[in-house]
């Protein structure tokens, strides 16, 4: 039924794709224009000053030539004559990712370094009519300023004074780069004429009033003045009106650069006779924008763009007026001619659209006709895929079927392959555990190797009890563990239980009592299920509850069930242990309490077979409390046999054994160790079951002195405090792990030397290479061999001992050697340079040392011992006494002074421990360098 509703949406699907492709091609048919689009650029211009007529002019024709590109952005900002602003303002224009950046500097140096920001930056720059002092630009587009300077001082002495006469110039605004080059270009070609005399030079700043006002203040300079050159012709036109108010205009001839059209510009001055000529500056508007545009178009260019000019007089000025002016109409004709073709264009685009929809619109009813006549053919095919679908998923449901019982085949055959397995383990187990126990009753073995033969009695149980857990699982999950209830006393079958495990409650002062059910209770049990439940809960109980602590079994029931609770005042759990508790191999605990996680879930499954429940309850750290619940008659049990129950003393002590085997504590035998040598290294056993940690601490407690802890918080303290020579650490801790210590050990300069060993029982590769990363200096994997372990403790504390000669020498030097680590040399570079800074305190001592790098003196001492193998009061006094050798070889000071120079007050003790050292006095010593040296 799926398949056939899926089909056709996959259809629909199709049919929508075909249409969306039909469209998207139609729409990109129609949508393209036949004629390449334009690339967008944006383009910034910086214009220094935009009050005279002659840039204004600028931005006109930089205005036309744009028209002619409608796709450019362009962005214009006046600086009005001040530098700083127009440095501010390229800046903006950088920050906002102009294309191409266009300026006319106000000064040239004060604008230098804006221009060459935007040029690393990869920002092309156009200079227009003036340059900066920096070569960084890409094109520069205009007039050669000086050779209007010299193109003036020709034409003044040529056409005007005849070789003879006066001159004064007006220059423009000082600083600028037109100003400079136009008088230099000016001065150096006026001094071919010898008698032609410069009478005069004024800063007009390129404005009418300031040119206006250094000549009326300069008015005696003026008279008997042939020519006045003015830098351009703003102040030419000033220069004319001071002359005018002097009337001295008939006697002084004014000449100006710029020559532009327009009313009262330098062609209209020329043309009405106020100043006699101009020379013409072109803008560079028109050429600055089609180099830029050549420029983002990756087009050719050139780099200098010098405009050519030309003098207007007399002679040419009414040509020059009406070229501009029929430029002016041709220009205004090109306006309204775009104007129109835009118009155009408006229409043409929106007819274009309307023809656009008219064709989609018919082609859709040409395409979903075809489509519907389509859809008409495809179902009968889909119908005949489906069938064939339908088919094809019965044949594949039955070989999932044949498939799946094949898996449950493999699956039982690997079951009771391991159930078998597990029932060869008791016969070996079984040959252990006989020879073992005839040993442990043999006096003489006993008091050679009782630890070590308690210690496999116990852990043989452990295997044996986790054998047969596992295989009452699998006569559980195949319906082969039959239930045989024997009516019987429950207040007689628990107290007899009880019983087993007094011994080790009396022992560790648990007070383990029952409570209620009065003398007798009568009841149908399976007393093979119930021993296996309560031994269970009850080892349980004695595992996490401390000694002088209490378990209480009280016994009660209804009219249909009888209840036992096992209530303790142990640890108790957690939230999350109370969730998983009956999980398969949830495991709580650490160490010897640490169980296989099979106990608790097989009790559940058992006491669920014998149609009862099983609850519990608990608190961190105020106890915990198990709750059975079984019915009283044999009412869904299977047949009775009242012989189950009878013979039951005749087993249980194999049961005993089993679950409390695992309980007991191995004796710890204490050596007298008065006479025993003391030990020279020192090793820290970190381990959270203590069988284990007691083996390792007898087996190496003949070589180091051993020192424990069962948990990764104490272990860390424990090594902080005793700095051992090497570490031993199992990974599973109960608080952490061993890469955790190790890691925190590692880098921690107090610790970081010593060498850290990691036990465990994850072998795979990437939980090894997971161990040495974490800077442990090995990685062994359980069961290991103990003369491996040892000889691997040796080796590691053998390259530390050829290390420790690379310091003892001389750790001034130390930074040309190799340091066992960088905390280390970290460690040694501080500590001898507190101890370099203060040889000369005579008061400077071990607790100063300690304070200055702020660690313990005994861990201090044992640091320096690790890696060193001297005491610090040794090391400071071999350092005071090679900086007295220093002294006595290099400079020339009295024995005395050299005594006092490196921290000893007494002369007496100074000579005794130079002699000590050296094998002569300060004073030999000396007389034996004079000598040498002479």
């Amino acid at each position: 039924m799926s398949v056939e509703i899926h089909q056709p949406a996959a259809y629909k699907w199709s049919i929508q794709k075909v249409v969306f492709s039909y469209l998207c091609g139609l729409m990109f048919l129609f949508g393209c224009n036949n004629h390449k689009q334009e690339e967008k650029f944006f383009i910034g211009f910086s214009q220094c000053i935009a009050s005279d007529h002659w840039r204004r002019t600028m931005l006109e024709e930089m205005k036309m030539e744009l028209s002619l590109h409608p796709s450019a952005e362009f962005l214009y900002m006046d600086a009005d004559g001040n530098s700083n602003r127009q440095v501010k303002q390229v800046r903006e224009m950088l920050k906002k990712n102009i294309d191409l950046l266009i300026i006319s500097p106000n000064e040239a140096h004060p604008l230098a370094a804006v221009v060459e920001e935007a040029y690393n930056m990869g920002i092309p720059v156009i200079l227009i009519d003036r340059k900066t002092s920096s070569p960084h630009y890409t094109a520069y587009v205009g007039a050669d300023n000086y050779q209007i300077g010299k193109m003036a001082a020709d034409y003044i002495a040529n056409a005007l004074l005849k070789r003879k006469g006066s001159v004064g110039e007006v220059m423009g605004l000082p600083g600028s780069s037109p100003a400079i080059e136009r008088s230099k270009g000016f001065i150096d070609q006026i001094k071919k004429y010898p008698e032609i005399q410069v009478k005069f030079q004024f800063y007009g700043d390129w404005l009418k009033e300031q040119a206006e006002n250094q000549l009326r203040s300069h008015q005696s300079k003026l008279k008997g003045t042939d020519i006045i050159f003015a830098h351009n012709d703003v102040m030419a036109s000033g220069s004319w009106n001071v002359l005018k108010e002097l009337d001295l205009q008939k006697e002084t001839k004014v000449i100006g650069v710029d020559a532009l059209p327009g009313a009262r510009a330098g062609l209209e001055l020329v043309g009405n006779k106020t100043l006699t000529a101009s020379l013409l500056y072109p803008t560079g508007g028109k050429e600055a924008i089609s180099t830029a545009f050549a420029i983002l178009s990756n087009k050719p260019f050139q780099k200098e763009n010098v405009l050519q000019t030309v003098v207007i007089d007399s002679t040419n000025v009414e040509l020059m007026k009406m070229q501009w002016a029929k430029f002016s109409s041709q220009q205004k004709d090109i306006e309204r001619q775009k104007g129109l073709l835009e118009d155009q264009l408006e229409i043409y685009n929106n007819q274009r659209l309307v023809l656009n929809v008219i064709v989609i619109t018919l082609v859709l009813v040409v395409v979903f006709g075809g489509l519907a006549f389509h859809s008409l053919l495809e179902n009968r095919k889909i119908n005949k895929r489906l069938e064939l679908k339908n088919a094809e998923i019965i044949d594949q449901k039955n070989q999932l079927i044949e498939m799946s019982a094949k898996a449950e085949q493999a699956t039982e055959t690997k079951l009771n392959f391991f159930t078998n397995i597990s029932h060869e383990f008791r016969t070996p187990l079984t040959l252990i555990i006989s020879p073992l126990e005839d040993l442990l009753k043999d006096p003489k073995v006993n008091q050679l190797s009782g630890n070590n033969l308690r210690m496999i009695n116990k852990n043989v149980f452990r295997l044996l009890k986790l054998v047969n857990q596992l295989i009452d699982y699998r006569k559980i999950e195949h319906d082969k563990f039959e239930i045989r209830a024997a009516a019987g006393n429950l207040v007689q079958f628990l107290t007899e239980l009880l019983e087993h495990f007094r011994h080790l409650a009396n022992k560790r002062n648990i007070d383990l009592r029952l409570i209620g059910g009065g003398k007798e209770m009568m009841a149908w049990f399976d007393a093979d299920i119930l021993d296996k439940v309560m031994f269970n809960l009850l080892s349980n109980a004695l595992k996490f509850t401390a000694d002088n602590g209490r378990i209480y079994v009280h016994l009660s029931s209804t009219a249909e069930q009888f209840i036992i609770s096992i209530e303790d005042n142990g640890i108790g759990m957690d939230e999350t242990a109370l969730q998983n508790i009956f999980e398969e191999f949830y495991q709580v605990g650490s160490g010897q309490s640490r169980g296989s996680g099979l106990g608790l879930s097989l009790s559940k499954e058992l006491i669920t077979l014998h149609k009862g429940t099983i609850d519990v309850e608990s608190e961190k750290w105020k106890g915990t409390t198990f709750t059975v619940k079984l019915p009283l008659n044999n009412a869904g049990l299977a047949k009775p046999e009242d012989s189950r129950y009878q013979d039951k003393n005749s087993r249980l002590y194999d049961q005993v054994k089993i679950y409390t085997t695992d309980l007991e504590e191995n004796l710890k035998t204490t050596k007298d160790q008065t006479f025993n040598p003391l030990k020279e290294q020192t090793m820290l056993i970190v381990e959270d079951n203590p069988d284990l940690l007691q083996y390792l601490s007898e087996k190496f407690e003949h070589d180091y002195e051993v020192f424990s802890a069962s948990t990764l918080h104490s272990g860390i303290l424990e090594a902080y405090e005793k700095i051992p020579d090497v570490i031993i650490s199992d990974v599973v801790l109960p608080d952490g792990s061993g890469t955790d210590l190790a890691n925190k050990l590692k880098t921690d300069f107090r610790t970081s030397h010593i060498p850290i060993i990691l036990l465990t029982a994850k072998g795979s590769i990437e939980q090894q290479i997971n161990g040495v990363q974490s800077m442990a200096d090995l990685y062994l994997t359980k069961p290991f061999n103990f003369d491996y372990l040892h000889a691997n403790v040796e080796n590691l504390l053998r390259n530390r001992g050829i290390l420790k000669e690379h310091y003892t020498s001389d750790i001034s030097a130390g930074a040309k050697k190799t340091t066992a680590s960088l905390l280390d040399k970290k460690f040694l570079n501080e500590f001898s340079g507190i101890v370099e800074h203060n040889l000369s305190n005579e008061d400077f001592s071990v607790e100063d040392l300690c304070r200055s790098i702020g660690i313990s003196r005994i861990q201090l001492y044992r640091k320096v011992k690790a890696l060193l193998n001297c005491s610090i009061s040794d090391y400071i006094l071999n350092r005071r006494l090679k900086k007295a050798k220093y002294y006595l070889s290099n400079e020339d000071h009295t024995i005395a002074e050299v005594s006092y120079m490196v921290g000893i007050s007494s002369a007496t003790y100074f000579s005794t421990v130079f002699k000590a050292r050296y094998g002569t006095t300060p004073s030999e010593f000396r007389k034996a360098m004079v000598k040498n040296g002479n």
